[in-house]
């Protein structure tokens, strides 16, 4: 999530003089215009960025989170999640929303090439990036196409599913929110004039949305929407909108409210020492849950779900070592300038999300295996892999051996997938017992990575690293000392979930299960 506000802030802070320009009057919304159909139970989704398992049960044990326990002593906790990948949020919501991996919703990452428009494209990684983009370029791309051309208009968000049974939906800050209902954003007048971003954009949401100072419902929220607060692309921001449709009685049939501020703490601190940030979150969530006479009422009026969205891995502090530099170890190459359109003469393109990479091959003449062969002798990358025809080839780096694979084989996983399987499983810790495959390291590992290689067209690899490092390009954000996602690693990949108000559970324990499961219970309540 705070991709988003590396993208606001950067627009607005370009006019650094805040007490002369705003960017528009907060566009304030009537609530009392908008007709909700009740149902018996809401779903109400929230999402804690960067939430992770043991620090969240470190904080319960030591009474610093009694919204988070009460909702798990009054429910079910799943420690392992499975998120979808790259573990990068745009992707992870999109997964959320759809029901369906990359190779579906078409979202790739944060960071990826176009190769139809021949363009790069960055939703906002870091101040620096945009800055070096063009931020009305990361705007459009990160507000409009994020949502109305990159997510497949051929599979559906739970707001629309929702909208084609007659029911409504609301999105509190979420960056991914395709609906049905058209609504103008109005952005900036001011920065318009100048070209830096555009005046307004036409969008399509559900019947409640809110988008920090450019689309709230709860007047008050102005105090929470100034610069220094991310312009409302914070927790106190959400909570309060949430709490205003409660109050209002405007609760649709689904709820997602993004709760973005963890994610900053973790990336500082490291996936251990954030427990203060923890605490925050979950006096937020008190301030919800106080909306009601009483907490017992509120969980059984609703259906709580409060999970993460992806782990982080820590990065080592020493940054020679930590930091993977791939112009560095491709520097034999013509790598394509992010400040630059593609040029004809360009070999290679860089798509960093983190701890992941896809790099892009635009010379016809280029061989994959040939950048293969600079990359494996790098212990520190995890992940090698690479679509031939139909098959995923698999190395890793400082490593031997390959691994080949495809669906729709002898092999048969957790998931109730089917996969053809050929050389060394270890490259993705698989172990087989009875051709029944068991994940390791690499939580549907398998899925996951084919279902990146196929997310978008292009000749490209996809490359991870290891736990303790990360991946540094042009303006890509780092993190030495702290923490990065990202990867496919189980570190980056499990997310806690509890659930309180349903002992219905999703088919599997992965993100990509939950869409359907959620549909099933309102269609249940309704």
């Amino acid at each position: 999530m705070k991709q988003v506000l590396y993208v606001i802030i950067i627009l607005i802070a370009i006019l650094i003089i805040i007490y002369f320009i705003k960017i528009r009057p907060t566009a304030n919304q009537s609530l009392q215009q908008k007709e909700v159909t009740s149902v018996k139970k809401p779903v109400i989704l929230l999402i804690i960025d960067s939430l992770m398992d043991e620090p969240l049960k470190k904080a319960v044990n030591d009474g610093r989170a009694p919204a988070l326990k009460y909702l798990i002593d009054h429910g079910y906790y799943v420690p392992d999640l499975v998120s979808s990948y790259p573990t990068m949020s745009v992707t992870i919501d999109s997964t959320l929303l759809t029901g369906t991996y990359s190779d579906k919703h078409r979202v790739p990452g944060l960071v990826w090439y176009d190769e139809k428009e021949k363009r790069f494209v960055s939703y906002g990684s870091a101040r620096k990036e945009v800055f070096k983009l063009g931020t009305k370029q990361v705007i459009e791309d990160c507000v409009y196409h994020l949502n109305h051309s990159h997510l497949n208009r051929d599979v559906k968000t739970i707001h629309e599913r929702l909208a084609e049974n007659g029911l409504q939906s609301a999105s509190i800050n979420a960056l991914v929110y395709r609906g049905v209902e058209k609504k103008t954003l109005r952005l900036s007048e001011t920065l318009s004039k100048l070209d830096i971003m555009p005046d307004q954009l036409r969008i399509e949401t559900p019947r409640l949305f809110s988008y920090g100072t450019f689309a709230q419902f709860n007047p008050k929220n102005n105090r929470h929407n100034d610069l220094w607060e991310s312009y409302g692309f914070n927790n106190q921001f959400s909570a309060s909108e949430l709490k205003y449709l409660i109050q209002n009685e405007k609760l649709p049939a689904f709820t997602i409210a993004y709760f973005p501020d963890l994610d900053k703490e973790v990336h500082k601190k490291g996936p251990v020492h954030h427990i203060g940030a923890i605490e925050k979150v979950d006096k937020q969530l008190q301030d919800i849950f106080n909306t009601y006479e009483s907490w017992d009422i509120a969980i059984e009026d609703n259906v709580w779900i409060a999970m993460g969205d992806s782990g982080q891995a820590e990065v080592k502090s020493d940054k020679n070592q930590s930091l993977i530099d791939l112009k560095m170890i491709l520097r034999d190459y013509r790598i394509h300038n992010i400040t630059e359109p593609i040029k004809e003469d360009d070999q290679l393109v860089l798509g960093l999300n983190e701890r992941m990479t896809f790099i892009y091959i635009l010379d016809p003449n280029l061989a994959l295996d040939e950048i293969v062969q600079h990359l494996k002798w790098d212990e520190r990358i995890q992940i090698i892999a690479w679509k031939q025809g139909n098959d995923i080839h698999v190395m890793k780096g400082g490593k031997e051996g390959k691994l080949i694979f495809h669906p729709d084989g002898e092999y048969q996983d957790e998931y109730d997938q089917s996969w053809h399987i050929e050389g060394d499983g270890s490259i993705l810790d698989l172990t087989d017992r009875d051709r029944t495959i068991r994940y390791g390291d690499y939580p549907d590992g398998l899925a996951r990575l084919y279902s990146s290689l196929h997310s978008h067209s292009g000749k490209y690899l996809v490359v991870d690293a290891k736990p303790g490092y990360e991946f540094v390009g042009e303006g890509s954000p780092t993190h030495p000392g702290g923490a990065a996602h990202g990867s496919l690693h189980k570190q980056d990949s499990f997310i806690p979930m509890i659930v309180t108000g349903t002992e219905t559970k999703p088919k599997h324990r992965r993100i990509i299960d939950l869409q359907p499961w959620i549909l099933q219970m309102i269609q249940e309540e309704a």
